[in-house]
């Protein structure tokens, strides 16, 4: 196996085992054996477990942001269209939650590079929010943000559809009231 493809699977195992049992509770050893990459190969592609985090959430974003991209592009309500997606998302069979939240929940401010992956997601969330809620319309993305973060916490805690759909109902309501202004 070349180093492209142990990352890979290291990437997938600490993918698998940090989003269903938390980062803390896995240790290298764990991911080790689940990616089948040896213990020396696993500590040259990644010095420290923060490193193997850094990139699980690195990775995590670009495919989580790039599905929501691809499902709001050209949406007849593109608003609608995230909420949508995150009913499908919380509907998923291992649906556990943002794991950007649960990292920091778990990390706290702790491990710089981690804290930053988080943060540098939620502002392209809220950047995303903000390109469709439009032009001077900064108040209303934070409000979006809250009701997109909000049903994802709910949805945690009771997996499904429904948080996602009444954040959705929400967000139309708060639309519609700030175009009769």
């Amino acid at each position: 196996m070349d180093d492209e493809e142990a990352r890979t699977r290291l990437l997938d195992a600490a993918e698998a085992l940090f989003y269903a049992d938390g980062i803390q509770a896995v240790g290298m050893d764990r991911i080790r054996t689940e990616s089948g990459v040896p213990l020396k190969r696993l500590y040259r592609l990644f010095p420290a477990k923060e490193s193997l985090v850094t990139a699980y959430l690195q990775r995590r974003d670009r495919r989580w942001t790039t599905s929501l991209r691809e499902a709001v592009a050209g949406a007849p309500d593109p608003v609608a269209a995230v909420f949508d997606w995150l009913a499908a998302w919380f509907s998923e069979p291992d649906f556990r939650g943002c794991a950007f939240l649960n990292a920091f929940g778990e990390l706290g401010t702790g491990p710089a590079g981690v804290l930053d992956v988080v943060r540098r997601h939620k502002a392209e969330l809220r950047e995303l929010l903000g390109e469709l809620a439009g032009p001077g319309q900064d108040a209303l993305a934070d409000q979006l943000l809250i009701l997109v973060e909000g049903a994802t916490v709910v949805a945690a805690l009771d997996p499904g559809p429904e948080p996602a759909r009444r954040a959705g109902e929400a967000a139309a309501l708060l639309i519609r009231s700030r175009a009769g202004r």
